[in-house]
């Protein structure tokens, strides 16, 4: 099992994008090597289709969910919440890379064969590292948590063959106070998906403290005094969310705090029906 964040430098990042700008490099590279002699290359188009890629990609998105952003407008902007459609983006980028290939006989043989290597390089990868298969549930059974009142709980128990979104958070953590309302709503109104809460790290006392105070209402908070759950997918990034659909099995992941798009975006994946109805927007 491979983690689902990696370090660079001080800061966790997810795996698929550091694979992501891997293979570019890796086009890069074998572009440059075809091109050489031509003295052409190809970092500046690789680097065009994925400005391009993210900046439709992310336009997409909003338009799909944008009842989602249409009271706070200005969240947008803020791509933290990792809101991108990946069919936009990769079709976008293409359009870029034909356009360029079109302009320009010279850059056509070094982008054919560079963007050849590096698709290679991305549809090996999942092989290579196993790469977003996470921990299933069943790999879960001998992590142990505890509720607020001290026994012990199993993720299984209370997913009772639902989908089950696992969030990974602590008081202490900014993102993670900041999701906590639209994890918290969504809990509310979605009743057919299971929502857990495991702190990593705490004692009961604070997480109620924190709950108190926040005045948020939330059922299933955990305890994983060891920080076993977090070990299990990489270097520490909080907050994080998993995704499982009914049979146990990881589809998604998400680091970073999750807008009302985004968790949106991710529960339709586990196939639930009307997720454009309820309101999950944060208070």
């Amino acid at each position: 099992m491979s983690p689902i964040a990696t370090s660079v430098g001080p800061f966790p990042v997810a795996t698929q994008w550091v694979v992501l700008l891997v293979c570019a490099g890796i086009a890069a590279l074998v572009g440059h090597l075809i091109g050489r002699r031509q003295q052409v290359g190809i970092t500046g188009t690789l680097t065009d289709m994925l400005l391009a890629a993210a900046l439709v990609g992310r336009i997409i998105f909003v338009a799909i969910w944008f009842e989602h952003y249409s009271d706070a407008p200005w969240t947008i902007l803020d791509i933290r919440d990792g809101g991108f459609t990946s069919w936009a983006g990769v079709s976008t980028a293409i359009a870029v890379a034909l356009w360029q290939g079109w302009r320009r006989d010279a850059l056509r043989g070094p982008l054919l064969f560079g963007l050849l290597a590096g698709s290679l390089a991305w549809g090996v990868s999942p092989a290579l590292m196993r790469l977003n298969t996470g921990p299933a549930l069943s790999d879960l059974d001998g992590v142990e948590f505890v509720n607020l009142q001290g026994k012990p709980q199993s993720l299984a128990a209370l997913a009772q063959g639902r989908p089950l979104v696992v969030n990974l958070w602590a008081t202490w953590c900014p993102p993670c106070r900041r999701e906590m309302p639209v994890l918290a709503k969504a809990q509310q109104q979605i009743s057919g998906v299971c929502f857990v809460f495991v702190d990593q790290g705490e004692v009961a006392f604070t997480v109620q403290k924190f709950l108190g105070a926040s005045q948020l209402v939330v059922a299933n908070v955990l305890l994983d005094p060891g920080k076993k759950l977090g070990e299990q997918l990489g270097p520490m990034a909080l907050p994080t969310t998993l995704f499982y659909d009914a049979s146990g099995r990881l589809v998604e992941t998400h680091l970073g705090a999750l807008s009302p798009a985004t968790l949106a975006d991710k529960l339709k994946k586990l196939g639930m029906p009307g997720l454009s109805e309820p309101d999950v927007s944060a208070q």
